[in-house]
């Protein structure tokens, strides 16, 4: 009985990757063909209200960069303390779970958040405010990355270091996070990855800007939401500049992700 049982569930969960592979192929395939059949050099050479895609690129890369300069160090500085300086505490186990809680969190919730707290003080959309939304996405997978990582760095290594008579924070920094770098820069790219394709804060936070613009105290130009106001657009030409965007954009992520991953196996 157990056999069958056994069987039956791996038959099962073999058919249902099968159908999701299948469905992952079909998205890609028909990605592929609308956007590339829709790229061409005037795409990138003109703004949105030319038509073209080059101030929506520039205004995503912007608006991540700054995400990731907010957010990386307080995740990093979160995940130290973690691990190097709680000594396991109840109050450091409570920011673990709330880390995690916050990684599960829905990306519309954080952008409403958001948009309470900064951009209705201001009374209009921002690129400050977008940024802010991806950072606080992107801390809780750099604390988690960086307290884990750190954890498998050898006790024997901080007590060396201690006994050559350094500093705990010369050691912390000249050490341990040297010798888990790979890990947090792998966590970093993961996470840089997973926020270059949101579309749900950027909405209530950034908005769009059809023109050209390096001012982040206004509206913002945004790739992923001009995808998704241009997909629903009755014009054809508009609907083909959304499929270009979606496939530069998938590109994008999935670049981040393999170098990620090669990252690892060069590690391993």
């Amino acid at each position: 009985m157990r056999f069958f049982i056994n069987k039956l569930i791996l038959i099962l969960s073999t058919l249902a990757a099968v159908v999701g592979l299948i469905f992952l192929f079909w998205i890609l395939v028909t990605l592929t063909i609308k956007g590339i059949g829709a790229i061409d050099w005037h795409i990138f050479a003109n703004d949105l209200v030319d038509n073209g895609l080059r101030n929506l690129l520039i205004g995503q890369f912007m608006l991540a960069i700054v995400a990731v300069v907010i957010g990386v160090p307080i995740g990093m500085m979160a995940g130290i303390y973690l691990q190097e300086y709680s000594n396991g505490s109840k109050y450091a186990e409570f920011i673990r779970n709330l880390s995690d809680v916050m990684m599960s969190a829905p990306s519309i919730v954080i952008g409403v958040f958001v948009y309470a707290v900064v951009v209705n003080p201001v009374g209009h959309a921002n690129g400050w405010a977008g940024s802010i939304a991806l950072a606080i996405m992107m801390i809780p997978i750099v604390v988690r990355t960086t307290d884990d990582m750190l954890g498998l760095v050898p006790k024997e290594l901080r007590e060396a270091g201690i006994a050559l008579g350094a500093p705990k924070h010369k050691v912390i920094f000249d050490i341990i996070i040297k010798a888990a770098k790979i890990g947090i820069t792998t966590g970093i790219l993961l996470a840089f990855a997973r926020i270059a394709g949101e579309t749900a804060p950027l909405l209530f936070t950034s908005g769009n800007s059809q023109y050209f613009t390096m001012n982040m105290n206004y509206e913002f130009p945004s790739l992923t939401v001009a995808i998704y106001s241009l997909a629903t657009m009755p014009d054809v030409n508009l609907v083909r500049i959304a499929w270009a965007g979606a496939f530069l954009l998938t590109l994008f992520v999935l670049i981040i992700n393999l170098l990620g991953r090669y990252v690892i196996r060069e590690k391993k």
